[in-house]
């Protein structure tokens, strides 16, 4: 169910996205999911339907899409295997957004383009294992040296890390003062053929399995002047900014597994029978089914009234706050409750709601927690009165 009106190039998108998960995805997911498998051939299909470019304007090769449609489709990646959704979400909402909105004509040309095309898959480089939630405590150090930046640290949690073309990577270019925080970061254009960068530890996951979380490794790793994206200390603004369009992916991700939970438990509560009947026809099983039915649908709504004011032009980073939180917040809940309705055989991997547990927690962690989110919240509703 859905409260939003779709236009004709909506229904479009949804539906090539629907297909394309019915027929490249969902047959392969659950052995992606065991195997902790990246496919790497996803990128090109992805690329070639345009799906790496959809809020990239045409002129730089994407598909010049609103945030709201590159929402939907995402939301129907997700209801088939979350973890090719993430990486859908992350190279659409902070690489790629962060290339258009602070890079200069020649990094477009030379990385958004082949981004937009699929050529080229993004990532994004700002926690590392001491900065989580605060994220300004990043150590990750770059010193000047003639025409290069000299870059030494490690980032941790990096979503594609392993098979990205491209890396946008937050890092401390003044450190004259630690207690700077914010100030002095800068972020960088990483591509992976630099001289002192390397990919370490893949992080064995409870979840998203098929989606690779990696640390990089910068030893001394000599990156070109001209790869300083924006400028110089403004790096922690952009990073900020671009979490804001990036929480919505998240929502949208967060309402694929809620929305695949809910299908799942029609579909079985039809089929298993107990006491003589269909257990839908029981009152305890029609609760939750309401209630999971009204909380996909009310988060959505609150999505895409974010995506909507988002594409106005005005400020949402408390609605995309609030977007993120009811999102994960129901795609935890709504799978907590399929596997209650699927009982015992809920709790083994032959069936579907095992496997969407799993993804749905990290939708309470990953780009700010629910604890994050409601600080931010908090902060919007004391500004306002001030």
């Amino acid at each position: 169910m859905t409260l939003t009106h779709l236009s004709e190039e909506q229904r479009e998108i949804v539906s090539l996205a629907r297909n394309f998960a019915r027929d490249e995805v969902t047959p392969f997911a659950a052995q992606w999911d065991r195997d902790s498998h990246f496919e790497p051939s996803l990128v090109k299909k992805l690329g070639d339907l345009g799906f790496l470019g959809l809020m990239i304007p045409e002129e730089f090769d994407g598909m010049g899409l609103d945030t709201l449609t590159y929402l939907l489709a995402l939301e129907e990646i997700a209801r088939a295997d979350a973890s090719v959704a993430v990486m859908l979400s992350v190279h659409n909402s902070l690489p790629t957004q962060m290339l258009l909105r602070w890079g200069n004509e020649a990094q477009k040309e030379r990385f958004l383009k082949p981004m937009a095309r699929g050529e080229l898959l993004g990532a994004f480089a700002l926690s590392e294992a001491e900065s989580g939630s605060d994220a300004s405590s990043l150590r990750c150090q770059a010193v000047r040296d003639g025409d290069d930046w000299i870059i030494s640290g490690t980032k941790t949690w990096v979503t594609s890390g392993s098979h990205a073309g491209v890396i946008i990577a937050m890092v401390r270019t003044d450190a004259s003062d630690a207690r700077r925080g914010s100030k002095g970061i800068s972020a960088f254009i990483i591509t992976p053929d630099l001289p002192g960068f390397s990919v370490s530890k893949k992080e064995d996951k409870m979840g998203l399995r098929a989606s690779p979380t990696v640390q990089l490794v910068f030893d001394h790793c000599r990156v070109p002047a001209d790869r300083l994206l924006g400028d110089e200390g403004q790096g922690f603004i952009y990073a900020m900014q671009s979490l804001d369009n990036g929480r919505l992916g998240i929502a949208a991700q967060a309402l694929g597994i809620a929305q695949a939970a809910l299908d799942a438990s029609l579909a079985y509560a039809a089929e298993r029978r107990q006491f003589g009947t269909a257990i839908r026809d029981f009152q305890a099983i029609q609760f939750k089914l309401a209630d999971m039915a009204s909380r996909i649908t009310a988060s959505r709504a609150l999505l895409h009234a974010t995506a909507a004011a988002k594409d106005r032009g005005e400020p949402t980073t408390a609605f995309g706050a609030m977007s993120k939180l009811m999102a994960s917040e129901t795609a935890m809940w709504a799978a907590t409750e399929a596997v209650q309705i699927f009982g015992g055989y809920g709790y083994v991997k032959d069936y579907p709601v095992e496997k969407l547990f799993r993804d749905a927690k990290i939708t309470e962690i990953y780009e700010g927690t629910s604890e994050i989110q409601r600080v931010v919240i908090a902060r919007q509703l004391y500004a306002q009165q001030d």
